[in-house]
């Protein structure tokens, strides 16, 4: 006879833990074998693709602006409606 639906979860509940469990045991060695191939070869987290830290940048200068209104764009970002198709009529000479 087919198990039923609750004791299928239950199963269920019982195989995600364990599996946590395990996860976490081999967690530990493999973080250990990591640190200890890294020191043997001297290889640093920003060689393997760690995080690498973004200086931020300062504001774009404008590089369109309406001449009606003196509204400017920098051409990034979404396109405001007065630029229109032909972008070069708004291109500030520099």
């Amino acid at each position: 006879m087919a198990k039923s639906y609750k004791d299928l979860l239950a199963d269920k509940e019982k195989l995600e833990a364990q599996l946590e469990e395990a996860r976490l045991a081999e967690l530990g060695a493999a973080i250990q074998q990591i640190r200890d191939l890294m020191a043997q070869y001297d290889i640093s987290i920003e060689e393997i693709g760690g995080r690498r830290k973004r200086g931020k940048t300062g504001p774009v200068a404008p590089k369109y602006r309406d001449p009606k209104t003196g509204a400017t764009w920098s051409g990034r970002g979404r396109a405001p409606l007065w630029i229109g198709k032909n972008r070069d009529r708004f291109l500030i000479a520099e």
